[in-house]
């Protein structure tokens, strides 16, 4: 059984304990998540079943959208609402337009910082056994793509609900102290949910509940996204039957073989593969200088 879980993943639980689930609930093992949400955190889990598993490493790519609270006028340590508060001041009455001025500023290609408490690695050591610890290190900043960020309510007079649409990699936490430090008030996130793994939404996602009838009804591949949902974003070529062994293989497939012509697509490009309508595997078209040809070099087999 192969496809993907659009997971609604509930606070209080690990990514890793939503792999568990799946697996001691389906009896699969072959079980993997794509884009760690904190523990606290909710919202779109995207989880791999069987040869899906193999698409986890294109799904980390994906853009994500998130909600988020953000609490003007108290720090902590790891910029969220669970750790030691490290400065508090007294905060006005925020305006919601001096709000929207100031993340305006977040908005496009920016230098974000990653959390000492995260689990990004340094020496083979993840950074919150460093915290943990009371050991700093020289976290290099890096770029992120944040490509909008809006205010969507305000709750009370320090506290904004936000929704940023972000590229992989993003810490939103991190964003929300960073906003709060160009405030002059400090601020952390009170609150986070992932509404978008891209494709995957919150409005489609299924819960752990859901999971447990689907396995009760027998309907659990009724709930599977296909593999191929994941790739709808690249052209698609067909394969003819003859070449089936060969690109199964991993071997070049050239134009005696292919359904499509792929002489307009420029080298490089990633396409979807297919046998029969059937998703076989991700392809990129190569040129074969010795012979003057474009082929398709098989990339990953979801078969």
């Amino acid at each position: 059984m192969n496809g993907i879980l659009n997971v609604l993943k509930p606070p209080g639980m690990t990514s890793h304990d939503v792999v568990y689930f799946v697996r001691r609930e389906t009896g699969i093992k072959k079980v993997g998540h794509t884009g760690t949400l904190d523990p606290e955190a909710a919202g779109v889990l995207p989880v791999c079943i069987g040869k899906a598993t193999k698409a986890a490493q294109y799904l980390t790519d994906k853009n994500k959208k998130y909600r988020a609270n953000i609490k003007f006028g108290v720090t902590t340590e790891t910029q969220d609402k669970y750790g030691k508060i490290i400065k508090q001041v007294s905060v006005p009455d925020i305006e919601e337009n001096i709000i929207k001025e100031l993340i305006d500023g977040f908005k496009g290609k920016i230098l974000q910082t990653p959390p000492m408490y995260s689990a990004i690695k340094y020496k083979g050591k993840k950074l919150y056994q460093y915290a943990l610890e009371g050991e700093t290190v020289d976290v290099k900043s890096r770029y992120i793509d944040i490509f909008d960020i809006n205010v969507i309510d305000k709750i009370n007079r320090d506290e904004f609900i936000l929704d940023i649409l972000c590229s992989k990699g993003t810490y939103i936490r991190t964003l929300c102290n960073d906003i709060g430090e160009k405030s002059g008030y400090g601020a952390h996130m009170s609150q986070l949910v992932r509404l978008e793994s891209s494709p995957f939404h919150i409005e489609d996602s299924i819960t752990l509940e859901e999971i447990q009838l689907s396995m009760r009804n027998k309907n659990f591949k009724d709930i599977l996204n296909p593999t191929d949902s994941l790739f709808l974003d690249l052209n698609k070529v067909s394969i003819k039957k003859s070449a089936e062994n060969s690109a199964i293989n991993g071997n070049p497939v050239y134009a005696a073989g292919i359904e499509d012509d792929i002489n307009n697509y420029e080298n490089g490009t990633f396409i979807r593969l297919y046998i029969d309508e059937k998703f076989i595997a991700l392809g990129i078209i190569e040129y074969d200088d010795s012979n003057n040809r474009n082929y398709i070099k098989i990339k990953t087999l979801f078969i």
